[in-house]
């Protein structure tokens, strides 16, 4: 079998550093914002070229402090609007509707499954503030066109790099992910906010500490939202090896790109394999159910997302019935390949050639 994503084999080989970075925390003897946490902030800020970085519980709760700080300066008030992507993962709109703020749903674009930059400016109302990019799939989101966009009509610019660990931040504040499963993940829930605005940085770490910048001193109405000293050591360990396992996902690509050759998979288009680190590797198939059980008879595992878009969810029954043709189709057709920096090239072979044999 080859699985879609072994966690287990992920993190097997750092094995024995990861286990003396836990000894280590274990050691000090203290758990909740120490020296492990410290260095880790650093550590990435410095890898993202961002002056702050401040960690917190999750990368749904990175999204939603990133924007609550916005609101907090008053650079942003509730009703506001938010242009985000409509094929994307729903933490991103669930951050945006956590604080009271108005998604506008923009179509992607059906060659790069990201948002259609084309179509932004026909969105933007009087009551816009900001476009939240999502580097979806591993994908950068971000354009030239997107950057004039925000300068001409005076709006932030978010970037939600949960699956984009590698890829340079370009916009006012990014929010990352590190749950298990991303390309830099820990044991566990973690995420971080990094900008180079100092007085964003403060805020987010206030509000992720029940909003206090000292201890029994409460300026915001915050949450509880930290990461822990073991998530931090681990990260720390796995940041190091971060590139190496971004280089092998874009070798993986490549071959999928050059060798996969079946008239019902699609791939996405791609002028360079540069401008993502391939957290997913999405094809689109029309028999997308058929391909996927085909290849788990032939032993491959893969994986589907998403099969739901955010705006035929029940939680957001209000849009139940906006019809959004091309993220609908990409949810309806989209199938992951196995892209893990494990995988063997032997492996990668087989996959390609059992899709290739595919006739339905």
């Amino acid at each position: 079998m080859i699985n879609y994503l072994d966690l287990k084999k992920v993190n097997s080989r750092y094995d024995s550093d990861i286990k003396a970075a836990i000894d280590s925390v274990l050691s000090r003897g203290w758990y909740l914002k120490g020296q492990a946490v410290e260095a880790f902030e650093n550590e990435f800020a410095k890898y993202t070229g961002r002056a702050f970085c401040v960690s917190c519980a999750n990368g749904l709760d990175a999204l939603t402090l990133m924007l609550r700080a916005y609101i907090e300066t008053g650079q942003i008030a509730e009703g506001d609007e938010i242009i985000v992507p409509a094929n994307t993962y729903i933490a991103t709109i669930l951050s945006i509707t956590a604080n009271r703020l108005t998604p506008i749903l923009v179509e992607p674009d059906i060659n790069t499954l990201q948002i259609d930059d084309s179509l932004i400016e026909q969105a933007i109302t009087p009551r816009t503030r900001a476009i939240l990019i999502v580097n979806l799939y591993g994908r950068d989101a971000f354009t030239q066109h997107i950057a004039e966009i925000c300068r001409h009509h005076k709006l932030f610019l978010f970037e939600d790099c949960a699956q984009s660990h590698g890829i340079p931040p370009h916009g006012n504040a990014q929010a990352h992910s590190f749950y298990p499963t991303k390309n830099l993940g820990a044991l566990g829930d973690a995420g971080a906010v990094t900008t180079d605005d100092k007085q964003i940085a403060d805020i987010v770490r206030a509000m992720a500490n029940y909003g206090s910048s000292r201890k029994y001193v409460f300026d915001y109405k915050g949450r509880n939202s930290r990461m822990d000293e073991i998530q931090a050591a681990v990260l720390s360990v796995k940041l190091k090896h971060l590139d190496e396992e971004n280089r092998r996902r874009r070798e993986i690509a490549r071959y999928y790109f050059s060798n996969i050759n079946n008239p019902l998979v699609t791939l996405p288009y791609h002028r360079s394999t540069e401008d993502n680190v391939f957290h997913i590797f999405p094809t689109l198939s029309p028999e997308r159910d058929k391909l996927q059980a085909y290849l788990m008879e032939k032993g491959i595992q893969t994986d589907i997302h998403y099969p739901i878009p955010p705006h035929k969810q029940q939680c957001y029954s209000e849009w139940n019935n906006i019809s959004l043709p091309i993220t609908e189709e990409i949810h309806r057709c989209e199938l992951s390949l196995p892209i893990a920096p494990y995988h063997s090239d032997e492996e990668v072979n087989t996959i390609v050639n059992t899709i290739n044999n595919w006739t339905h």
